[in-house]
Parts: structure tokens; C-alpha cells; sequence
């Protein structure tokens, strides 16, 4: 049996006062991160954060692109993409 997964984009503004999921920004979503962006640490509160916020364990997401730039692809190992839209948009 093969294993869901999906590739979400994100649009990342670190140094937030708090993390969130924002809303959308285009088609990516936004998320705001608390964590400043530098030496991963932003990109770790983001993996964090969709991992509570999708339910998920923290291994099964990674991101597989844009590791220093604020728009990012996370794969979602265990879950489908009309499943992570649907969580991503109950977490706003």
C-alpha cells in the first residue's frame, strides 16, 4: 500500500510575535513564526508548528525546498492534499 503525501507551499515571516497559520497567499498558505531566521530556527518553528497544527508527527514533514528563503515546499508524509488543506484551513 502506498503511503499518502502531499507538497504544501508556504509563504514564512519569521520574528513574529507569535506562530500561526495566517491565511492564504496565493497559493501557498501563510504562517507566521516566532523564531528568528537564522540557523534553521525558523525553519524548525515552522515543522513544529504544522505539526500541531495538522495533527502529524514532526517526522513525517520536511521541507524539501527554499530551506533559506521565506517561500517554502513542506512534504507531508501520511497525509493527502485535500486532508492538509482541510486541517491547514481549521487552523486559521
Amino acid at each position: 500500500m502506498v503511503t499518502p503525501s502531499a507538497r504544501v507551499r508556504f509563504r514564512v515571516s519569521p520574528g513574529a510575535r507569535r506562530s500561526d497559520v495566517a491565511g492564504r497567499h496565493g497559493e501557498a498558505w501563510k504562517v507566521r513564526v516566532a523564531a528568528p531566521p537564522e540557523r534553521g530556527r525558523a525553519n524548525d518553528a515552522l515543522l513544529d508548528l504544522l505539526a500541531e497544527r495538522l495533527e502529524l508527527p514532526r517526522r513525517s514533514l520536511s521541507i524539501v525546498s527554499g530551506h533559506g528563503a521565506r517561500d517554502k515546499i513542506v512534504l507531508m508524509e501520511g497525509i493527502d492534499r485535500a486532508e492538509s488543506e482541510r486541517r491547514l484551513e481549521e487552523a486559521l
